[in-house]
């Protein structure tokens, strides 16, 4: 099982940093995808990272402003989002995949086998 916190309402310009951990299993050879729908859209894929090499890709959009990292130590892999603008609110979702050799096209597809419930993040004044 999956799990996103860290959520929550944040000023336009401030930061927050999501958590994803694993009950049940170990992240460590699991590629970690970061998803969000914003309202009245489909869920895209902002950013991910490899298992092992810890390669991380990030959507145009968030580049620059948002950070990936895993801890597998803690069985946790965490987006710190910085700079933030309204039109990053919506829910994060992570998820993961043991699957795929991790490559740059799997971070905007959905296809990912396990899901976490998600996180409300709000970017309001």
């Amino acid at each position: 099982q999956l799990v996103e916190s860290g959520g929550g309402l944040v000023q336009p310009g401030g930061s927050l940093r999501l958590s994803c951990s694993a009950s049940g299993f170990s992240l460590d050879a699991y590629s970690i995808g970061w998803f969000r729908q914003a309202p009245g859209k489909t869920r895209e894929g902002i950013s991910c990272i490899s298992s092992r090499d810890r390669i991380s890709y990030y959507i145009d959009s968030v580049k620059g402003r948002f950070t990936i990292s895993r801890d597998n130590a803690k069985n946790t892999v965490y987006l710190q989002m910085n700079s933030l603008k309204p039109e990053d609110t919506g829910v994060y979702y992570c998820a993961a995949d043991p699957f795929t050799p991790f490559n740059q096209a799997m971070c905007i597809r959905t296809g990912w086998p396990y899901w976490g419930q998600g996180t409300q993040v709000n970017v309001s004044s």
